[in-house]
């Protein structure tokens, strides 16, 4: 049975891959966020939101993307569960952008253990 993953490990997962022998734990942890990224439109998202200067409205995301509300609305959810991004609501609207730190976090996946920055 699959251990369920909470917002707050996720969030703080920074085990790098290059570690010797990381424990289940860690391993479910990377794999939440690598589930996270593991789709092509939600790098695109995650590319757009990391790019912009400020937040983005879920309605500015469906053309770039070629994709429906709803569909892009699914994929924010799954990036916001991993940590990777915020939301914000703005009336009618939900504004995204990527959760401070979270490009570090994953860039400090793929720093070898004990590397120095």
């Amino acid at each position: 049975m699959r251990r369920q993953i909470s917002l707050t490990e996720a969030v703080e997962c920074c085990t790098p891959v290059a570690r010797p022998g990381i424990d289940e734990g860690d391993a479910e942890s990377l794999a939440f966020l690598f589930r996270a990224l593991g789709d092509p439109s939600r790098v695109r998202i995650f590319n757009l939101l990391a790019t912009s200067d400020e937040p983005i409205c879920v309605c500015e995301l469906t053309e770039p993307l070629g994709l429906a509300q709803g569909t892009v609305s699914f994929h924010l959810k799954k990036l916001m569960q991993a940590g990777l991004i915020d939301r914000e609501q703005r009336g009618t609207w939900a504004y995204y952008s990527i959760h401070p730190g979270a490009l570090a976090r994953l860039g400090a996946v793929f720093e070898p253990e004990g590397a120095k920055p």
